[in-house]
């Protein structure tokens, strides 16, 4: 039972790190484009290590123990794709406004720490607003909902997203918290520029800081509410021992596997370069892999 309240406390802390976004946006007096690339890098490295040298092995274990190193390695290896099938069916049918990852640029930002900055033109506030034509050209009122519609549409994409994210931590921190602490980590790290991308359309759309930070964290709720839905699984699926079956941990494990290299494929890689300059995504994502390496070796 410690364990569950550990795992679910963790899951919390990554998901709702989308708030941490939102500070930021709206105190930085600067935002630091080059800690965001490496910051998502080193996550992106972190999650790639542990999932190809600590999750996918341990799903490989616990299924060799149930139906051999045969059918065993079979399950895993079509678990691990069906986690990556999974999480791309997700990402290709939710709604989407805009890329939850795209860099926003000074002049946007500027306006949320600072209420006497200028507001940018609608082509920098945003891509769907179309044309180049400043703010005196369009119906405010339009562009406001086109605005409002961007920002909610992120927030829906990225709670999407964080869903299968809270799972895969809570299983994690389930079978071994330092893991879970090491996961959790990444997935907060990964979550700061989601966070951003909520509120800075939420806010254009109403003026109001409280709004855009109160969308900002609802969309990282979704994390927790994965762990509830893992938490339920258990109780389904737990044996007389008080744990689950190996065979149904060992596919678990292997989804969770695959989704997280989708997820740093996809995501966190392209994100971390277009944030930095020259090598720092590579810095970072190499920096993630030895921090965990060492992690893990230090806890044996």
């Amino acid at each position: 039972m410690q364990n569950i309240w550990i795992a679910f406390g963790l899951t919390a802390f990554a998901g709702l790190a989308t708030g941490i976004g939102s500070i930021i946006a709206f105190t930085a007096k600067r935002t630091n484009y080059r800690f965001l690339s490496v910051a998502t890098g080193f996550s992106a490295g972190v999650m790639l290590y542990v999932s190809f040298v600590e999750i996918l092995f341990k799903g490989g274990e616990a299924l060799a123990e149930r139906y051999g190193d045969y059918w065993g390695g079979w399950l895993n290896t079509a678990s691990f794709f069906g986690g990556i099938l999974l999480i791309g069916l997700i990402d290709n049918l939710i709604p989407s406004a805009e890329n939850p990852h795209e860099i926003h640029s000074e002049a946007e930002t500027m306006p949320l720490h600072d209420p006497e900055a200028p507001q940018p033109a609608p082509a920098a506030a945003t891509s769907e607003a179309g044309g180049d034509a400043p703010f005196g050209v369009h119906d405010h009122s339009a562009h406001h909902h086109k605005l409002m519609r961007m920002g909610l549409f992120t927030a829906l994409a990225i709670g999407i997203h964080n869903f299968p994210e809270g799972l895969a931590t809570f299983l994690a921190a389930l079978d071994d918290p330092s893991l879970g602490v090491a996961i959790a980590v990444a997935i907060a790290l990964h979550n700061i520029p989601e966070g951003i991308s909520v509120s800075v359309p939420i806010f254009y759309a109403t003026g109001d800081r409280k709004r855009a930070f109160i969308y900002s964290m609802l969309s990282g709720v979704a994390e927790p509410i994965g762990a509830g839905i893992g938490y339920l699984a258990i109780r389904i699926f737990m044996g007389d021992g008080g744990e689950i079956p190996s065979e149904i941990m060992g596919i678990l494990f292997g989804g969770v596997a695959g989704i997280m290299v989708y997820i740093s494929l996809d995501e966190l890689l392209p994100t971390s370069r277009a944030y930095g300059k020259g090598h720092d995504s590579l810095f970072g994502l190499i920096a993630g892999m030895l921090v965990m390496a060492a992690s893990l070796l230090l806890m044996r």
